[in-house]
C-alpha cells in the first residue's frame, strides 16, 4: 500500500495509508473518525479485503464451519465498514459505499463463496433503501474474477485462461477496469446509480 501511495504522491496527488482490522468495530469507527478529522468529510467507502474461501469440495462433503466462514466474514466486514462510514455520510448528506461481488450462475464445489456474495448483495439492497433518502448511494462492482490479484504466476495464468474462456470479450477484467468502474460509480457521473451493480465481467454474466 505504501508503494502505491508513494506513486500517487510522486505524481502530484495526495495519499495516506493506515493499517487496521476490518473485523474490529472499534478500530474501523476510530479510523473513520480520523479520516473525517483530517479531510473534513468521508465521501467513499470501498471494502476490498482478502477472505478465506474453501473451494473444491461439494456441499455434501463440506463441514458447516467451512461453508459458513466466508459468508460470515464477508458480511461482517461489509456491515462494520459501511455502518462506520454511513454515520458520517448521512450527517453530511452525501457519500458512496462501494462493494464487490455480485450474483452469478451457480458453480459447483464453491462452498459458501457465492452464497457470501449473495449475502453482500442483500445487505447492499438494505443499505440502499435506508441510506438513499439521506443522500448516500450503494453500488456493487461485479466481476468474473481478477487474475492480477493472484500472487502465484503459474496459478494466475491458469485461472486467467479459464476466466477468459467464459467471457464474450475473450479476456478477464483487470485491476484498471475495476478502478475505472469505481471512479465512475463514486463520481458525479454515477450520481443516478444506487441499489444496483456495474457489470464488468467482460460478458461472463449477461444481464
Amino acid at each position: 500500500m505504501e508503494e502505491v501511495a508513494d506513486g500517487i504522491r510522486d505524481a502530484g496527488g495526495k495519499a495516506e495509508t493506515a493499517r487496521l482490522d476490518a473485523f474490529d468495530e472499534h478500530q474501523v469507527e476510530e479510523h473513520a473518525g480520523t479520516v473525517v478529522d483530517a479531510g473534513g468529510s468521508l465521501d467513499i467507502s470501498f471494502n476490498v479485503i482478502s477472505h478465506p474461501d474453501h473451494l473444491g469440495t461439494t456441499v455434501l462433503e463440506m463441514g458447516y464451519e467451512d461453508f459458513e466462514e466466508p459468508v460470515t466474514r464477508r458480511l461482517r466486514a461489509m456491515w462494520i465498514t459501511s455502518r462506520a462510514a454511513a454515520r458520517y455520510m448521512t450527517e453530511q448528506g452525501s457519500g458512496v459505499i462501494l462493494t464487490y461481488g455480485g450474483y452469478g450462475d451457480p458453480v459447483p464445489n464453491y462452498g459458501g463463496f457465492q452464497v457470501s456474495f449473495g449475502a453482500i448483495e442483500a445487505l447492499r439492497r438494505t443499505l440502499s433503501r435506508e441510506l438513499g433518502p439521506k443522500g448516500v448511494r450503494v453500488v456493487t462492482l461485479q466481476t468474473g474474477g481478477i487474475p492480477e490479484g493472484i500472487p502465484d504466476q503459474r496459478t494466475r495464468n491458469a485461472i486467467e485462461k479459464s476466466i477468459a474462456k467464459h467471457t464474450m470479450l475473450g479476456r478477464a477484467a483487470s485491476l484498471e477496469d475495476v478502478g475505472n468502474a469505481a471512479v465512475f460509480a463514486a463520481s458525479e457521473w454515477g450520481r443516478a446509480l444506487t441499489a444496483t451493480k456495474l457489470n464488468i465481467t467482460c460478458g461472463t454474466i449477461p444481464d
